[in-house]
């Protein structure tokens, strides 16, 4: 079988989040697939099935510690990968637990993704929550999967250094932590947490951004908008909220690829 590491939501090598992509011939195990999840040690891996006769690809993502019910990243380095390496139709569907997911990519190799939009609902932050962040918040949300903290700048933003012992206590996937852009090349800026799941930092997240979109669509007033992900790798999503659904696009290269032998 054939596998690759795929860095998504960049033009760049070594820059944006970099996932494991796993074209599989058969059916595998669980934890077969979660074992090669935590030996590639990505942030998530994806297996991808099937897809022939034009019905819909099977995709599954597993973190180094856990099987999660949606990735964009991996979604995008997926799309990515069956674009470069076979003849595919320039619209691809995913059946995931996430539910029936599409993709198309333009003239530019931009490629989009057709996502759930995740709404938040305003909460009072949970005991460590803020302390384990080391901020104050402007406002503090959850949805189903994750917490979001607003704060007063991007400067707050680029500067968490959390707790990460404190923070798994959290009962979420994850936490996003968001302000305002102050550069002119985004319209709000973001890092994700989420050791909860095995991924302490996680450098460009496209599910966060199923909150995100929403949430400043909202502030904002624009359907349309640009969200940069601050970790030390960095990368850029652009968003466009859809009623309830969110268009994430993003570019990708591939960085290595080979047989996989297990």
């Amino acid at each position: 079988m054939r596998i690759y590491t795929v860095d998504s939501f960049t033009d760049q090598f070594f820059k944006g989040n970099p996932a494991g992509v796993c074209l599989l011939d058969n059916p595998v195990p669980d934890p077969w697939m979660q074992s090669l999840a935590a030996e590639m040690r990505h942030s998530e891996t994806a297996f991808v099935l099937g897809g022939e006769g034009g019905q819909p690809y099977s995709l599954r993502w597993f973190t180094p510690a856990v099987e999660v019910a949606l990735c964009g990243h991996a979604t995008l380095a997926t799309a990515h990968v069956l674009y470069s390496t076979g003849s595919v139709p320039e619209t691809l569907e995913f059946s995931t637990k996430s539910g029936l997911l599409s993709v198309t990519r333009d003239e530019t190799g931009l490629i989009s993704m057709d996502f759930p939009a995740k709404a938040l609902e305003e909460v009072s932050p949970p005991k460590g929550l803020l302390e384990a962040l080391g901020v104050e918040a402007r406002w503090v949300g959850k949805n189903v999967w994750d917490y979001l903290v607003e704060v007063d700048s991007e400067e707050t933003v680029r500067g968490v250094s959390p707790d990460f012992l404190a923070l798994e206590a959290v009962d979420a996937r994850g936490v996003i932590v968001t302000a305002r852009a102050s550069r002119s090349d985004a319209d709000y800026v973001s890092r994700f947490f989420a050791p909860k799941v095995g991924v302490p930092e996680d450098p460009v997240t496209g599910s966060a951004h199923c909150a995100l979109a929403p949430y400043w669509s909202g502030k904002l007033g624009a359907d349309t908008l640009v969200g940069a992900q601050l970790s030390q790798r960095g990368g850029v999503v652009r968003t466009a909220l859809r009623g309830d659904r969110v268009e994430l696009s993003g570019r990708a290269v591939t960085v290595l690829s080979g047989e996989l032998h297990a």
